[in-house]
């Protein structure tokens, strides 16, 4: 892609990763070495709970922030996401930015505001699936707002966000013409949605009863077609990696078509599947698809010369890793923070403060969301749900974190304490304050 950009030098197919992504980490490794990537990760994620812990605790921040951070990486998932060379983290990322910019816009100065957006942009358009939970955000508190006034007063971020989607899904289809010569917003990607109706079972009956009077490329492979979509996808003797070039793109034409017949044909069966996957993948959220794959050391010595000996020296390579410690931590450590939520939130409804009920409605639509697109789009698979799970101890935490400041000796100061009133009050002397108090003066409870 960057010799097609910068050298033009085309090639007939890029794969089907989102190019801003991969583009995006291209100065971080330059084919010497992956760990400047994870650093990028790092440093993303560790910046973003910084704004989070500081627009919900304004007190003792530091102390919050450094306790937070490493409860999640010592019993969660994040650490793990955090390593990994994928756009996985960028997810949360996305998610706490769309947070910060709805809910807590009065906690960040103007140049915050404007790195949000260039990270959220960035993590939109790195994965197919953040631009969908990201619109679909949007389209769900534009609707609420329409039926609640109270909701009116954050459409300004919402159309931030959307603005940000939007330009993402332009950035896409230019790049897309500009590769392959015509718009498309996901460019050449696989048949996911063709592998998982036959995996479900309805797309093979459909094929079944139909491959006799429908000329589709796809009844070529009906005696062998697997019933698992990595199978079908991935592995090399599958349908898809064994296709030629013009095969791969009849495949790609005839997905929409064959899709939708399969669902008008059979609409019980498959809504009771995607029922079943989805809740499936609500709940799979382990540590175990990281040890070593056949694949990754066989490029290994193309894409990063003379690294190959040092991964295969790796724990992750000798299935070192302690997956296991870290799933069963990371499983009772969301099973705590869902009890600690349950217990507290009879206390944070009456407190009535609205940027943890935003962190709330964002992590719950976003765990809720992304478990629906990847378990019925997609697979079910640890790593889809496991890379936004550890987004529940972090509501917890937040939780614990507004309880702590209620139960403080002086409430009503911490109360008074919130941005909006006290940048306001700095910048409004002999005016009005945005507390109803005249400017530069200070009265008790404040």
């Amino acid at each position: 892609m960057a010799r097609a950009l910068f050298l033009h030098k085309f090639s007939a197919d890029y794969g089907g990763r989102s190019f801003i992504y991969c583009l995006g980490i291209l100065p971080f490794h330059w084919n010497v070495t992956p760990w400047p990537i994870v650093a990028l990760n790092a440093f993303l994620t560790a910046y973003l709970l910084w704004l989070v812990v500081r627009s919900i605790s304004p007190q003792q921040t530091v102390v919050r922030y450094l306790a937070l951070t490493v409860a999640l990486s010592a019993f969660s998932g994040l650490g793990w996401f955090v390593s990994i060379i994928m756009p996985d983290i960028l997810g949360p990322v996305l998610y706490l930015c769309v947070y910060l910019l709805v809910f807590a816009r009065e906690s960040l100065s103007r140049g915050e505001r404007l790195t949000l957006m260039l990270i959220a942009w960035w993590a939109v358009a790195s994965h197919v699936t953040h631009l969908m939970l990201a619109s679909g955000f949007c389209l769900l508190f534009l609707a609420l707002s329409v039926f609640r006034r109270s909701m009116r007063q954050w459409l300004a971020g919402i159309a931030e966000v959307a603005m940000i989607v939007l330009i993402a899904a332009a950035a896409h289809v230019a790049l897309h013409t500009f590769l392959y010569g015509e718009p498309s917003l996901n460019g050449k990607r696989p048949p996911f949605l063709m592998a998982r109706v036959i995996a479900d079972g309805p797309g093979r009956f459909y094929l079944q009863q139909h491959c006799g009077d429908r000329k589709l490329i796809i009844c070529h492979y009906l005696p062998g077609i697997p019933n698992d979509v990595n199978e079908f996808l991935w592995n090399l003797d599958g349908v898809w990696q064994s296709a030629s070039p013009g095969t791969r793109d009849r495949l790609r034409e005839e997905e929409g078509a064959f899709v939708l017949a399969t669902l008008k044909a059979y609409p019980r069966e498959e809504l009771f599947v995607s029922a079943t996957n989805f809740r499936n993948q609500l709940m799979t959220f382990g540590l175990w698809d990281y040890g070593p794959n056949q694949w990754v050391s066989d490029v290994f010595e193309r894409v990063l010369p003379g690294a190959r000996a040092k991964y295969l020296k790796s724990r992750q390579a000798q299935r070192a890793l302690p997956d296991e410690f870290s799933s069963s931590a990371q499983e009772w450590a969301v099973m705590a923070a869902l009890v600690l939520i349950a217990a507290l939130m009879p206390f944070i409804w009456r407190r009535g403060r609205t940027r943890v009920f935003g962190l709330t409605a964002v992590i719950v639509f976003v765990v809720i969301a992304n478990a629906f697109v990847t378990g019925v789009l997609a697979s079910v698979e640890d790593r889809y749900q496991g890379r936004v799970i550890w987004l529940v101890p972090l509501l917890a935490a937040a939780f614990v974190m507004e309880w702590r400041d209620a139960r403080g000796p002086d409430d009503a100061t911490t109360a008074a304490a919130s941005f909006p009133c006290r940048e306001s009050m700095a910048q409004g002397a002999g005016g009005i304050g945005p507390c109803g108090t005249p400017g530069g003066q200070e009265t008790r409870s404040q």
